[in-house]
């Protein structure tokens, strides 16, 4: 017997299952250990409000973090304008300049100082390309 016939033997083919049915759920360990805690679960929370009430900032922090959904920021639509013939340098500087000014929210600005870049490399690819097509223009005009 080859070892390749040794190695194909006691396989299971491409795409089956050596377990189809699987394993039940609910059997793990993980299950178990969430139903031995689900089953104290209302002390638990209890003797947590009461150490909240005494002071404990932990039990309190955790309470409150597992009720109440943390607060996300709400942005209001902004008119910023932007100088139009200075360039992509001025641009920028003029939305660090509204941000630190309190007129534009600092999230607000950092994602347009991140679509300013965008557009600057977007630029930068169009030269290239600008340049590339000049020179292929040239050097083909050179070639005839």
């Amino acid at each position: 017997m080859t070892t390749t016939e040794k190695k194909k033997r006691g396989r299971w083919k491409a795409g089956e299952s050596g377990n189809p049915k699987g394993r039940t759920p609910g059997t793990g360990e993980v299950a178990k250990l969430r139903d031995s805690i689900a089953a104290h679960l209302p002390a638990i929370i209890t003797q947590l409000v009461v150490k909240a009430k005494e002071g404990d900032a932990q039990a309190a922090r955790l309470l409150l973090e597992r009720v109440l959904p943390s607060l996300k920021p709400i942005e209001q639509p902004v008119a910023l304008l932007l100088p139009a013939g200075e360039g992509l340098t001025a641009q920028g500087v003029a939305i660090v300049q509204a941000v630190a000014a309190g007129t534009l929210a600092p999230g607000q600005g950092a994602a347009l100082l991140t679509g300013l870049g965008a557009l600057a490399r977007i630029k930068e690819i169009d030269e290239l390309e600008r340049r590339i097509t000049q020179l292929e223009g040239v050097k083909n005009n050179g070639n005839n």
